[in-house]
């Protein structure tokens, strides 16, 4: 049996945690809702049955505690088939056991990876396009209760970021002394490389007057959980005409970076770009360094489902992989794995590296990621202050 997205809620009636998940098989023919409980969060958990809920299918998954009446929800996508493509609010009964009733029903929008956002005034569901394991534009519908009616759906980061290459997964409340603060927790799937598929967590910014919700990117935040208060931390740049190109790297005029400028034909070895004179702390843990880059290996992103290597003309990709030497030494090379962008974005990506006290140099070139050696397009690098 397939586990997918597993998601635990607790029952005062019962004194059990429950553990919910898509259940199904290599195929994802059985589309079913899995169910086992325990004593403690931490398990063990004893498995109970998986079944269709109300009789539909089930697909990707998630849970929803409203905080106002304690109240719990599954939410699910009721697979691919033509004859379903919906995603399905539904509510638990009072153990938590089971599911009852249908709350509401999003029809025919093809969307999954469902998780709700709770305000004081609105509840917000966020949902992932069915782009084949892809990233791609995250959408959000807005309602006063979770009956509806709901809004229309909108995007909630970016154009062209893909929602900085994530997928909604899951979304957290942070209540503090001063402020609320919510949480986008989406998913970074690597399907080459699984061990690098993550998650990042980004603050998000609601206007209730306008009814509006969207994810806020900082490579480094830090956040106070008592307080709810977060604020972006500042960083050191150095600009891409300021580093040096070798072999086959060179600069090139491009009207969407900071400068005009970024560097490409970052290949292997051979082809490679440095930044010199970057000054570090020589912190005991190291410090964050956050890697801008353009990666056009997209192979026709975007919201349609997705086609197979062979329909659109490559093998799958996602990312390239570029090595980082720090001060010269090739015996411990870093990998920086670049997800892809679009043509004229910049994303970035944060990489930990012992920076001695003062002056060093960060060469970039290129890995193997299973197709090629090249790295993406460097439009600068930020070195961060160490933690604490």
């Amino acid at each position: 049996m397939i586990i997918q997205r597993p998601k635990v809620v607790y029952s005062d009636a019962t004194e059990k945690y429950h553990m919910f998940w898509h259940a199904d098989n290599s195929t994802y023919g059985l589309l079913l809702q899995g169910f086992a409980q325990a004593d403690n969060i931490t398990g063990p958990y004893s498995f109970v049955d998986a079944t269709s809920p109300l009789g539909n299918w089930s697909q990707d998954f998630g849970v929803f505690t409203d905080y106002k009446d304690g109240r719990s929800y599954a939410l699910y996508s009721n697979g691919d088939r033509k004859e379903a493509r919906d995603v399905y609010l539904t509510s638990y009964n009072d153990n938590k056991t089971a599911l009852d009733s249908v709350v509401h029903r999003f029809d025919k929008f093809d969307l999954e990876a469902p998780t709700i956002i709770q305000t004081e005034k609105s509840y917000f569901a966020l949902m992932s396009h069915k782009t084949g394991y892809r990233p791609n534009n995250v959408v959000a519908f807005r309602a006063d209760k979770l009956s509806g009616p709901w809004s229309q759906p909108f995007i909630v980061a970016p154009l062209n970021t893909r929602t900085f290459n994530s997928q909604s997964g899951f979304s957290l409340r942070i209540k503090g002394r001063k402020q609320t603060t919510y949480l986008y927790l989406g998913d970074q799937w690597d399907s080459n490389s699984l061990w690098e598929s993550r998650y990042i967590w980004l603050p998000v910014s609601i206007n209730e007057q306008k009814k509006s919700l969207q994810l806020e990117w900082y490579d480094v935040y830090d956040l106070n959980v008592k307080t709810g208060e977060y604020r972006e931390v500042k960083g050191t740049t150095y600009q891409a005409p300021s580093a040096k190109t070798a072999g086959s790297a060179f600069k090139q005029e491009a009207t969407f970076s900071d400068t005009g400028s970024i560097l490409t034909g970052i290949y292997g070895n051979d082809s490679t770009v440095t930044f010199s004179n970057v000054q570090g702390n020589g912190a005991k843990d190291g410090q964050w360094v956050s890697f801008y880059y353009q990666n056009t290996d997209d192979m026709g992103f975007g919201d349609q489902p997705g086609g197979t290597p062979d329909r659109i003309g490559g093998a799958w990709q996602l990312r390239r992989i570029a090595s980082v030497v720090l001060n010269g030494d090739t015996q411990n090379v870093e990998s920086l794995y670049q997800r892809d962008t679009h043509k004229g974005i910049i994303l970035s990506t944060p990489l930990k590296l012992k920076l001695k006290k003062g002056s060093n140099e960060i060469r970039i070139g290129g890995l193997n990621n299973g197709v090629d050696v090249k790295g993406a397009d460097i439009e600068k690098i930020v070195v961060y202050p160490p933690e604490g």
